[in-house]
């Protein structure tokens, strides 16, 4: 425990994480805190209206999610954070905008600001060389310096990667060195306990632009395998390996844990988290640790025990955050059923890609849509796992779709068929008024691109796209930008598509086209929504040294 003099008063308590703006509703506010130590914290915003809860603790870490209510649509007011009494939150020293609670205008437009992939490094100079700059730091320099916006509802989705648990910063390192005790059996360089990535997530949150950003604008967070581990449920016969190594059960319980407190209970509205299990038995607890273990080994050996999809109504805006990790069926026991969502998570998914509003966004962390050469490559690489050219090719092509991530929907095509026949149900006015966008939000491919699905008759007069922002920062090596460049040129995309007429995979809808060449810079990516209209946008910040405001890099018309 700390102890240390501010504004006149003993401040005993100190905030370790946060505070972080999560769920908002037009009346509704979720502020979320991680502390040093047990106390009451209380959110105070506009001077008047409060909201406190007392800390819950897991693993002797201790957080608190406090709701502000009874707030008015649209309304932007600045808050403070109170530990056992004393104002934490803002900092004066750092020199940083007020931290602003901001509700949601159902009338408003609407702005989408996503990314993915993403290794702290505080823009160091070796950092940037190696991994280029942070536009997640970035942006938040960007939008202290122009404004979140008035009138128009901002919401950050960062999707997928939003730490490295397998490829760690020398921090981390550090830390693992002195906490860790002679003999111990976990990998070197991997983080595997609860409390190790507690202290992966306090790194890297705790930069001050990006403290800011993350207090001010709400955020949707959803897992991709580096959260976990990388190739995270790639395929059974990767579980299976895994399941092998005498680390993995505490790598995969403190994982799915530590994902539940630090992103999925801030994605929950008010009435979801009162309704969800876990969160009352985790306050039930003096230390839920043990509670929150059992329910994570529970979430990774039976998928179906709890649904990690979330969506969000932003306006005129349907936002679905699919979870194509954690809930895939990948065939175990030979049953050949696979499946990137799972069938709940497909039911859900259904359930939800409804008309009657303006625009339709799936965020999916791997791409629907992918360049056609990939695209082909892996629908046939998953009929040849399968069998599509007998016993003695399986091997081989499972070695193969592991060494080349060959894990997106192309390789879980009755999930890609599935979904386009939703679009198709969805565009044609099947499901409800039609919309005038659906559009696929992805990272995880470490570059940057648009596709635009030919229409024709299936879409009606619904516009289909797919579009990718990624890395935030984790530029790709030289060569593998080379290599991946190939799989745009149309030579490849020939042999792809025989390759999978070879192994008899059927064409199915949708067509589209790769608008451009990719951009292998590290980008954030942004929609904005206006009536039916929408733009997409990509920002970059090649130099942060020089000029550490990001700029447009490419923008379109969807």
């Amino acid at each position: 425990m700390r102890i240390w003099e501010k504004r006149g008063e003993t401040v005993t308590v100190a905030l370790r994480v946060g505070p972080l703006l999560r769920h908002v509703g037009p009346t509704t506010a979720t502020v979320w805190v991680e502390t040093d130590a047990p106390c009451l914290v209380r959110v105070r915003a506009g001077g008047r209206t409060a909201a406190e809860s007392r800390t819950f603790t897991v693993h002797g870490h201790h957080y608190a999610v406090c709701e502000l209510t009874g707030l008015a649509p649209g309304s932007s007011l600045p808050y403070e954070v109170l530990l056992d009494g004393a104002v934490v939150w803002p900092e004066p020293e750092a020199g940083l905008p007020p931290s602003t609670v901001r509700t949601l205008d159902p009338q408003a437009p609407t702005r989408l600001l996503y990314g993915s992939c993403r290794t702290p490094t505080n823009d160091s100079p070796e950092g940037v060389v190696r991994y280029g700059p942070d536009l997640l730091r970035a942006t938040g320099r960007r939008l202290a310096e122009e404004g979140v916006g008035e009138g128009v509802n901002t919401v950050l989705l960062l999707i997928g990667d939003q730490v490295y648990a397998d490829e760690i910063q020398r921090p981390m390192r550090d830390f693992l060195r002195r906490s860790r005790e002679a003999g111990d059996d976990a990998p070197e360089g991997e983080v595997v306990r609860y409390g190790e990535y507690a202290e992966l997530y306090r790194q890297a949150w705790s930069d001050p632009w990006v403290r800011w950003l993350l207090s001010t604008v709400p955020t949707v967070m959803i897992f991709d395998d580096h959260d976990v581990r990388d190739d995270w449920n790639t395929s059974a016969a990767w579980r299976e390996g895994m399941a092998a190594l005498p680390w993995w059960p505490a790598r995969i319980t403190g994982a799915l844990g530590a994902y539940w407190v630090y992103q999925h209970l801030g994605n929950l509205s008010p009435g979801e988290r009162e309704r969800d299990p876990v969160w009352a038995s985790v306050r039930g607890e003096d230390d839920a640790g043990a509670v929150l273990d059992a329910f994570a080994r529970r979430a990774h050996e039976e998928p179906s025990s709890y649904r990690w999809s979330h969506r969000h109504d932003v306006g005129g805006v349907r936002v679905l955050v699919a979870d194509t990790r954690c809930g895939r069926a990948l065939g175990e026991g030979g049953s050949g059923e696979r499946s990137i969502l799972g069938p709940q998570g497909h039911d859900w998914l259904d359930a939800h890609l409804t008309g009657g509003h303006e625009h339709v966004v799936l965020a999916s962390t791997v791409p629907v849509l992918l360049p056609h050469a990939v695209q082909h490559l892996e629908a046939w690489n998953e009929a040849v796992c399968a069998g599509a050219w007998g016993r003695r090719a399986r091997g081989p092509a499972e070695r193969l779709r592991q060494a080349m991530d060959m894990e997106h929907w192309g390789a879980f095509q009755y999930s890609f068929r599935r979904l386009a026949d939703g679009v198709r149900a969805l565009c044609r006015g099947e499901r409800g008024g039609a919309p005038a966008t659906v559009l696929f939000l992805s990272g995880d491919v470490h570059f940057s691109y648009a596709a635009r699905v030919d229409g024709g008759d299936a879409a009606g007069g619904t516009r289909v796209a797919q579009l990718v922002s990624s890395p935030l920062c984790n530029r790709l090596p030289a060569p593998m930008r080379r290599l991946t460049r190939l799989s745009t040129v149309w030579p490849l995309r020939v042999v792809g598509r025989a390759m999978a007429w070879a192994a008899r995979v059927p064409g199915s809808w949708p067509r589209w086209r790769v608008e451009g060449p990719p951009y292998y810079g590290n980008t954030m990516g942004e929609v904005r929504f206006d009536g039916a209209r929408a733009e997409a946008l990509w920002y970059d910040c090649p130099d942060p040294g020089t000029d550490p405001c990001p700029r447009v890099q490419r923008r379109m018309r969807v």
